[in-house]
C-alpha cells in the first residue's frame, strides 16, 4: 500500500477500536462541534424544546413533575443526538456492542460474587411495606427523575475512578513495545521503520485533550453497558418474583387502594417498585465493579491492554502523517 492508503487503513482500525478521536480528521470535526458558539446554540435549542415539551406534557398529564422530567429528558435527547452526529459518538456503538458480547464471560463471575449480597438486600426491600408505599407515591415524572439520578451518580462515580486505569498508559513505550503492539495492524511496517529512526517515543506517546477523553469514554461505555444489562436483569427478576410472591390483596393492604393492572398479571405498583430497585441495583453494581480488585484485573486489563496497544499504534500513525506531509512539501 502507498503511505496514504496505509494511513487510511490505520484510521479505519482506530474506529474499529472505538477510538475515532485518534483519527485527525474526525478529531478536527469534533473540535469544530465543540466550539463555544455551537454549544451555546445547542443549549438554547435544547432548553427551548425542553420547555415546550415539558409544558405540553405537564398540561396534558396535570402533573408538574412529569412536565419537568419530560423537559429534562428532551434536553438530554437533544444533547445526545448532537453528540451522536456532530461529535461522532455513534462510532463507539459498534465497538461497545462487540466488547460487551466479548466480555459476557467476565460478567458471570462478577455477578456471582456481587449478586448474593445484592439480592439479599434488595429482596428484603422488595417485601418491605414502606418501599411499596414510597414507590407508589412516585408518579411517572418523579420515578423517571429518580432513575436518572441513580444513573447520573453511577456515571460520576465511574468518571472519578476510571482515570486510575489510564494513569500509566504512556509511560513505558520503547521501540520493542512499539513493534510488538503494531503487529497485525496496518502500521506494522511503519512501526518498524519508526523504531529505527531514533525518535523519542515516550514523548510522542503522551495523550491529551479529546484523545484522552476518548480513552475515558471507551472505559465508561463498556462499564455502563454492563451496568445496564444487570439492571435490566434485576428488573425482570423483580417482575417475575412479584408475580409469584406478591398477591394483589397484600399489595392493596399495604397501599390502601386497589392495584392498577397494566397488562396480563402485571400491575403499575409492581412496575414502580421493580424499576426503582433495578435502578438502585445498577448503581450498586457500578460501585462494586470498580472497587472489586478481581473484577478490575479481569475486565479492565483486557480493555486497557487494547487501549495501550492503540496508543502505541497512534505514535506510528502520527509519524506517518508527518512523513506524508514532508513528502507533499517536497513535491
Amino acid at each position: 500500500m502507498t503511505p496514504a492508503q496505509t494511513r487510511s487503513a490505520a484510521e479505519e482500525w482506530f474506529v474499529d477500536q472505538g477510538l475515532p478521536y485518534f483519527v485527525d480528521s474526525l478529531r478536527a470535526q469534533a473540535l469544530a462541534g465543540l466550539q463555544r458558539g455551537r454549544m451555546l446554540s445547542l443549549l438554547a435549542v435544547g432548553v427551548l424544546l425542553g420547555a415546550l415539551v415539558g409544558l405540553v406534557a405537564g398540561r396534558w398529564s396535570g402533573e408538574v413533575s412529569l412536565g419537568i422530567s419530560a423537559g429534562v429528558t428532551t434536553l438530554a435527547i437533544v444533547v445526545s443526538a448532537y453528540g451522536l452526529l456532530a461529535l461522532k459518538a455513534w462510532l463507539w456503538f459498534g465497538w461497545a456492542a462487540r466488547e460487551t458480547l466479548g466480555s459476557l464471560e467476565l460478567v458471570v463471575p462478577l455477578v456471582t460474587r456481587a449478586l448474593p449480597m445484592l439480592l439479599l438486600f434488595v429482596t428484603f426491600l422488595f417485601i418491605n411495606t414502606e418501599v411499596w408505599q414510597v414507590a407508589d407515591t412516585l408518579d411517572g415524572g418523579v420515578m423517571w427523575a429518580a432513575v436518572l439520578l441513580f444513573a447520573g451518580i453511577a456515571v460520576l462515580f465511574l468518571l472519578s475512578r476510571l482515570p486510575e486505569e489510564l494513569a500509566d498508559f504512556d509511560d513505558e513505550l520503547d521501540a520493542d513495545r512499539l513493534v510488538r503492539a503494531s503487529q497485525g495492524t496496518p502500521l506494522e511496517e511503519t512501526a518498524k521503520a519508526l523504531a529505527g529512526a531514533g525518535v523519542a517515543l515516550r514523548a510522542e506517546a503522551t495523550v491529551t485533550g479529546l484523545q484522552r477523553a476518548n480513552l475515558m469514554l471507551v472505559l465508561l461505555v463498556a462499564q455502563m453497558t454492563q451496568v445496564l444489562l444487570l439492571a435490566l436483569a434485576m428488573f425482570a427478576f423483580f417482575i417475575a418474583f412479584g408475580l409469584v410472591a406478591m398477591d394483589d390483596a397484600v399489595i392493596e393492604g399495604w397501599l390502601g387502594h386497589p392495584v392498577e393492572p397494566v397488562f396480563w398479571l402485571v400491575n403499575r405498583e409492581l412496575i414502580q417498585v421493580a424499576t426503582f430497585l433495578a435502578a438502585f441495583s445498577g448503581l450498586y453494581f457500578a460501585v462494586y465493579a470498580v472497587t472489586d480488585e478481581t473484577y478490575r484485573r479481569q475486565f479492565f486489563s483486557s480493555i486497557t491492554d487494547e487501549l495501550q496497544r492503540a496508543i502505541s499504534v497512534r505514535v506510528a500513525y502520527r509519524w506517518l502523517g508527518e512523513e506524508i506531509s514532508r513528502a507533499e512539501r517536497r513535491e
